[in-house]
């Protein structure tokens, strides 16, 4: 039986967000958002329309005895939300923070408490893993809490949830997300891209006007630049037995490039107003002075009135007010680094920067080396030329636009809150539309930033019982596992490895396929290594293409190290192989063993044998 409320929600880089739509009102129901209980201040607890996603971890004696309670939690010895962000950002080794870039980085052991990051030695730590848990337990309580009071069918466990992801998430990281989730209760779990989930707001809030907006041909780019991540969708518009009809075409790659980069770029600016007065800031002043950049960023790009803000960061060893360093950033040096640092004009062939990599390197996020978003953005859409211009001449019907240009943009995450940020990038986009004789960008309006990715998953919600208008998709990449090559020991070369395609471009929730006519053998009783590939530009490889040569188009993700079987053996054992993509999202490679009596699991991180 359908749950009565769909539920969204947002685990962002920088805030969560949680909204619902209740199917027992009415024919026509719309999403509405949670308010968010959440302690603001030692002892007091007050709603906010969201959570950051924040926690602070503090010291024996750092807080009064029972001054982190919340409604629902008597023994609360952590703090997640607003005083979180606030009083952790002065004590940084006491903060974790960007949990969900964490959660997607696979030089590091996501299951470890490592967070914070650099906390001294001694000092309380939590896995990625265990964070995320905790914000998405945070929500669930709210809920529970505001939802449930007098009726156990409307706790959220009960309730059917979509919860989002960046399109550019691996399939690692997806399952990285579930597990969290299932560990704070979730049961009815559906996972959705967060720029597909911000185009369902925007569906949901122009109601049947949305098809006044666009028109059949559109190309429309969804830029979501939010705290930590930046994504690049491109979704078209298409004619289909007179309906119009949408498919989600390319995702971008994933980029650790948002607000985050941003305030640490303001935060140095800042740092040298304090070393010209001969104050030189050590690792932690500098993270604390990063949280201290974004209110000033905030503030000024907010307020037209403000010309500077101030900035602020404890002394050493300081506990006292007067002890606190201070200094300001004006706004015009704010939005030239934003500006030139992070939206620079470029020409559309233009690439990103890459640095020369040092022998060492300090262990930490991926950032991106090019913290310029329009030349990322020009890369994204040169690598869909060659498709698009391939689907172009054999469409009948010829486009005015260059293929690969969009025509249209929705803009979302928290950086474009921004109207001079919005401005900046659709002049870069413009100018390449102009230099290449092509309409200029039409912005599509109507979206709460804030909210849209939570709204949009609820939205998507009613999508799947077959309300509202769906967007076509799939999978956002073609999906390979690694083969090694059968050939005689060559001393120092290791036996090259083929890719061989388990799951096509586009491949849709809940089917499944196998790959035809061939074995593969597998080793049983031992552990091994199984390595898995993607590409999100190689869209016509099918089950069971075999690639030698795939270095370029294909991209290396995170290996999966397990032993199949119970068995002590060793065996190489001939299978055929059959991939399913979940409803979830998830990808399954299923081995069956020649006679049918055996047969095993590869989930990525899901490492069960059956």
């Amino acid at each position: 039986m359908a749950s009565r409320f769909v539920i969204g929600i947002d685990l962002g880089t920088t805030n969560c967000a949680l909204a619902y739509i209740d199917t027992g009102r009415g024919e026509d129901p719309h999403s509405q958002t949670l308010s968010i209980p959440q302690v603001v201040r030692a002892g007091l607890v007050e709603e906010r329309p969201l959570l950051p996603s924040f926690l602070y971890l503090p010291g024996e004696n750092e807080q009064p005895a029972g001054s982190l309670n919340l409604p629902w939690a008597s023994d609360r010895d952590y703090a997640v939300g607003e005083f979180a962000r606030n009083f952790g950002s002065q004590v940084p080794t006491r903060l974790v923070a960007s949990a969900k870039s964490w959660l997607c980085h696979p030089g590091v052991d996501r299951k470890s408490p490592i967070l914070p990051w650099k906390a001294p030695e001694g000092g309380r730590r939590i896995s990625p893993l265990e964070a995320s848990t905790r914000y998405l337990k945070h929500l669930a309580e709210a809920w529970n809490a505001q939802m449930a009071k007098e009726l156990t069918a409307n706790r959220l466990e009960n309730q059917e949830i979509v919860l989002t992801v960046p399109a550019s998430f691996d399939a690692v990281a997806r399952e990285l997300t579930v597990e969290a989730a299932r560990a704070a209760g979730f049961e009815h779990l559906t996972l959705l891209e967060e720029p597909q989930a911000a185009f369902y707001a925007w569906l949901d809030s122009c109601g049947e006007k949305w098809r006044e907006q666009v028109k059949v041909g559109d190309l429309i780019l969804v830029a979501d630049v939010g705290g930590g991540t930046t994504d690049f969708t491109l979704i078209e518009v298409a004619e289909v037995q007179g309906q119009l009809e949408l498919t989600r075409l390319a995702v971008g790659d994933h980029l650790l490039l948002g607000g985050d980069n941003m305030d640490l770029a303001l935060a140095h600016l800042a740092a040298q107003q304090f070393a010209a007065k001969g104050v030189k800031l050590d690792a932690a002043q500098m993270l604390a002075l990063s949280y201290s950049a974004r209110a000033a960023k905030e503030s000024l790009l907010a307020d037209p009135s403000l010309t500077a803000a101030p900035v602020t960061v404890l002394g050493r060893g300081s506990k006292v007010i007067g002890g606190t360093l201070k200094g300001e950033l004006t706004k015009a040096d704010v939005e030239k680094i934003l500006l030139e640092g992070f939206l620079p004009l470029c020409k559309v062939d233009t690439e990103p920067n890459k640095s020369r990599a040092a022998g060492f390197q300090e262990l930490g996020l991926p950032y991106v080396a090019d913290p310029a978003i329009s030349r990322h953005l020009a890369q994204f859409l040169t690598k869909q030329r060659t498709f698009l211009l391939e689907r172009e001449s054999n469409s009948k019907k010829k486009k005015k636009s260059p293929p690969g240009l969009p025509t249209a943009i929705l803009f979302n995450g928290g950086v474009f809150k921004s109207p001079l940020l919005q401005d900046r990038f659709s002049t870069v986009l413009n100018g390449w539309t102009k230099e290449m004789k092509a309409e200029s960008v039409r912005v599509l309006e109507g979206n709460d930033l804030d909210q849209a990715v939570a709204r949009g998953a609820a939205y998507y919600g009613l999508v799947r019982r077959g309300k509202g208008i769906r967007i076509r998709g799939g999978t956002a990449r073609s999906y390979y596992i690694g083969v090694e090559s059968s050939m005689p020991a060559i001393p120092g070369m290791p036996a090259p490895l083929k890719a061989l395609c388990v799951a096509p471009f586009g491949m849709e929730e809940g089917t499944e396929t196998d790959i035809p006519s061939q074995e593969f053998g597998v080793i049983v009783g031992e552990p091994v290594e199984f390595r898995f590939l993607g590409s999100s530009l190689r869209r016509h490889d099918v089950p069971g293409t075999i690639l030698e040569d795939w270095q370029g188009d294909v991209e290396e993700l995170a290996p999966v190290q397990t032993t199949l079987g119970e068995e002590k053996s060793g065996r190489l054992i001939p299978v055929h192989l059959h991939t399913k993509v979940t409803e979830v999202g998830q990808l399954e490679l299923w081995c069956f063993s020649r006679d049918g009596k055996e047969r095993f699991k590869l989930e990525f991180n899901v490492r069960e044998a059956e």
